[in-house]
C-alpha cells in the first residue's frame, strides 16, 4: 500500500459520520486497502502520473473556511444554491429553499432511506480507485431527490470553492441525485478557487439515478487555479427512456483527472455529452469516459474538443462498450484536438467494443495545429496574428459553447474563455 493510501486511511479515521453511512464507508476502506496504486504500467493511468500526489505534504481536513467573497465570482443564475468552501458548507451564502435538496447530515428518516438505497449503487467502488476513496471519506454530501412527474422550478447550483486559507488540505465532495419516473432537473456543479496558489487535493464524486422517462441536464465546470490536484467522477444510471444532456469544461492543473461512467440500463435511454478541455502552461487534464450499452434501442453521442497550449498535456480516453444484448444501438464518439504550440501534447484513444451484430456505431479522433494559410488570410486583411490565433482557437470550441442551453452558464464562460485566450484589450471587448 502506498504512502498516500495509508495517510488517506488515517484521514478517514479522523472523521465523524452518521451511523447509517458506516456500512458504505467500511466496504470502501476494504476496497481502498486492497487496491493497487496506479503506475505508468496501469492502462487507465498510462499517461497520468500520480507522483505529484505522492510527493505532496500530508493533507488534513480543513477546520475553517477561507475568505472568498471578494475574489470569486459565481454564475449569476436564479437557482437553489449550495456553497462549500474548503469542504465546509457555507450556510450564510447558500439558499437551500427546496424540499428536494438536503445535506446528508440534515436528512430526515425518509431521506436517509433514499440515500442508503442509492448511495454507492451506481459507482463501482471496487473498480474505480478514487471512487472507493470518496466512499471511505464520505461523512457529508448533498441529496437531490425529485419525486415522480415533478420538475424543479429552479436549477440546483452547487459550488465548491478552494482557498489558500489552509495549506495541504483534503476536500471530499459527494452528490447524489435521484430522479424518479418522469422527473426533470437541471444541475450545475462548479469547481472554482481563489487566484492564490493552491495546495488542496479535491476528490469530487457525483452519482445520478435517472429513472424511466426522467430527464437530466447536467453541467460540470472545473475552473480552479492550476496548482490544485483534482480527481473527479460522474457515474450515471439511465433507465427506460431516460435522457441525459451533459456539458463539461475543464482548465488544466497540476493533476486533473475526470471520469464519466454512463450505464444504459433501460431501453430507449439517450445520452448527449459534450466536453471542452483547455490546459496551458505546464498543466495537464485527463478525461476518461466509459459508456456501457447494456440493453437494446439506446443512443449515445459524445463530442469532446481540446485546445492544448504552451507545454501542457491532455489525455482523452473515450470508450463505448456494446454488450451482446444491446441490439439496435446508435453510438457515436468524436474527439478533436488543437495544438497551439510545438511543445503541447495530447494522447487520445477512442475505443469501440461491440458484441452485438445489429448496431450503428462510429468513433474518431483528430489532432491538428492552427492552419498557417488561414492565419495568413486573416493577417492579410488587417487582423493581428494574436487576434487571428484567438479567433481560430475560439471558433474551434465555439460550436459546443453555443449549444449550452442554460444562458447564464454561457454568459459566465464566454468572457472568461476569451480572457484566457486573449492577450490584448481588443479581444476582451470582442467577447463583451
Amino acid at each position: 500500500m502506498s504512502d498516500f493510501q495509508q495517510h488517506a486511511l488515517q484521514l478517514a479515521l479522523k472523521q465523524q459520520s452518521p451511523a447509517w453511512l458506516a456500512p458504505l464507508r467500511a466496504q470502501a476502506v476494504n476496497n481502498w486497502k486492497s487496491a493497487s496504486w496506479p503506475t505508468r504500467k496501469t492502462e487507465h493511468w498510462k499517461y497520468t502520473s500520480l507522483v505529484q500526489l505522492q510527493k505532496q505534504a500530508a493533507a488534513e481536513w480543513s477546520q475553517v473556511a477561507g475568505d472568498w467573497k471578494n475574489t470569486v465570482q459565481l454564475i449569476d443564475v436564479d437557482a437553489i444554491r449550495l456553497i462549500f468552501v474548503d469542504g465546509i458548507f457555507d450556510a450564510t451564502a447558500s439558499d437551500v429553499s427546496a424540499a428536494e435538496v438536503v445535506l446528508f447530515s440534515q436528512a430526515n428518516a425518509a431521506q436517509q432511506s433514499v440515500i442508503e438505497e442509492h448511495l454507492g449503487s451506481v459507482v463501482q467502488g471496487d473498480q474505480h480507485l478514487f471512487a472507493a476513496l470518496n466512499n471511505a471519506w464520505t461523512n457529508e454530501g448533498v441529496l437531490v431527490h425529485v419525486v415522480r412527474q415533478q420538475q424543479l422550478a429552479k436549477p440546483i447550483y452547487i459550488v465548491h470553492i478552494s482557498t489558500a486559507n489552509t495549506p495541504n488540505i483534503a476536500v471530499n465532495q459527494r452528490l447524489l441525485v435521484v430522479l424518479e419516473e418522469g422527473a426533470r432537473a437541471e444541475i450545475i456543479e462548479h469547481f472554482v478557487s481563489t487566484e492564490d496558489a493552491q495546495s488542496a487535493f479535491v476528490n469530487g464524486l457525483s452519482e445520478f439515478v435517472v429513472s424511466d422517462n426522467a430527464e437530466l441536464q447536467h453541467y460540470r465546470l472545473h475552473l480552479e487555479q492550476e496548482d490544485i490536484q483534482h480527481v473527479g467522477g460522474i457515474h450515471v444510471n439511465l433507465l427506460r427512456n431516460a435522457r441525459m444532456r451533459g456539458f463539461t469544461l475543464a482548465l488544466g492543473s497540476k493533476l486533473k483527472r475526470i471520469d464519466y461512467q454512463i450505464n444504459h440500463r433501460g431501453q430507449g435511454a439517450e445520452l448527449d455529452l459534450q466536453g471542452v478541455y483547455l490546459p496551458r502552461n505546464n498543466q495537464m487534464v485527463d478525461y476518461h469516459t466509459n459508456v456501457q450499452h447494456w440493453v437494446p434501442h439506446c443512443t449515445s453521442n459524445e463530442v469532446f474538443r481540446g485546445i492544448i497550449a504552451d507545454s501542457a498535456q491532455a489525455i482523452f480516453n473515450g470508450r463505448i462498450y456494446i454488450h451482446k444484448d444491446a441490439q439496435k444501438t446508435l453510438a457515436e464518439l468524436s474527439n478533436k484536438n488543437l495544438l497551439t504550440s510545438n511543445k503541447a501534447e495530447v494522447n487520445t484513444k477512442p475505443e469501440l467494443e461491440i458484441y452485438a451484430d445489429d448496431v450503428k456505431c462510429a468513433h474518431g479522433a483528430t489532432i491538428s495545429q492552427l492552419n498557417a494559410t488561414a492565419l495568413y488570410y486573416l493577417q492579410s486583411r488587417g487582423v493581428s496574428r494574436t487576434e487571428a490565433e484567438v479567433m481560430m482557437s475560439f471558433g474551434f470550441i465555439n460550436e459546443l459553447l453555443q449549444q449550452i442551453q442554460e444562458p447564464k452558464v454561457q454568459d459566465y464562460l464566454l468572457p472568461r474563455l476569451a480572457a484566457l485566450f486573449g492577450r490584448d484589450q481588443v479581444l476582451l471587448e470582442m467577447a463583451d
